[in-house]
């Protein structure tokens, strides 16, 4: 049986790893493989801080979005609203974002960025996107652009999915 040569090598090299090549033949396990690997990157870094990806995830759609109730953030991260209400209360406990009942509905309740929040979003930047360099290292600056946009698009075609579902994604709020 023939096997072609994984994305991204040279017909005839095989890569030296653990997985076989006709798995490397496969783009669902490498996005599965490589997210899985950027996660656990993410998360230790998050991790010193008492953070995990959720919370950094909240945090960053509360700041493009701006205050959004609990309903609505689990619906546009596609989250089970337990699991966000759990995330947003660790949040709360942190002084990284404040919950109030709207006035007009006591049953909704909105989450909102708060300055330490906020501070705690720039605090991370840095960190996030040294991460991402090292995750991205075999990469030049150029294809790191290219994946970028090409994982957007993919991206943005699995959101349209989602919100012909009733689900929509987040405007990003202009600053």
């Amino acid at each position: 049986m023939h096997h072609q040569s994984p994305p991204g090598t040279a017909p005839g090299l095989r890569p030296t790893g653990a997985t076989p090549p006709s798995v490397l033949n496969l783009n669902a396990y490498l996005m599965y493989a490589t997210g899985k690997a950027a996660r656990r990157r993410l998360s230790d870094t998050l991790t010193a801080h008492g953070l995990r990806l959720w919370h950094l995830t909240i945090l960053a759609m509360l700041d493009d979005a701006g205050p959004l109730s609990k309903g609505d953030l689990a619906s546009r991260l596609d989250m089970n609203q337990s699991d966000l209400t759990r995330t947003v209360n660790d949040l709360d406990s942190a002084g990284y974002v404040a919950c109030a009942r709207d006035p007009a509905d006591r049953r909704r309740i909105e989450v909102a960025l708060t300055p330490a929040g906020r501070h705690a979003l720039g605090r991370l930047d840095s960190e996030v996107a040294a991460v991402e360099t090292d995750l991205l290292a075999p990469l030049t600056h150029e294809e790191r652009d290219r994946f970028a946009a090409l994982l957007l698009r993919v991206h943005t075609h699995l959101e349209r999915d989602r919100a012909g579902d009733g689900l929509t994604a987040a405007e990003p709020r202009r600053r």
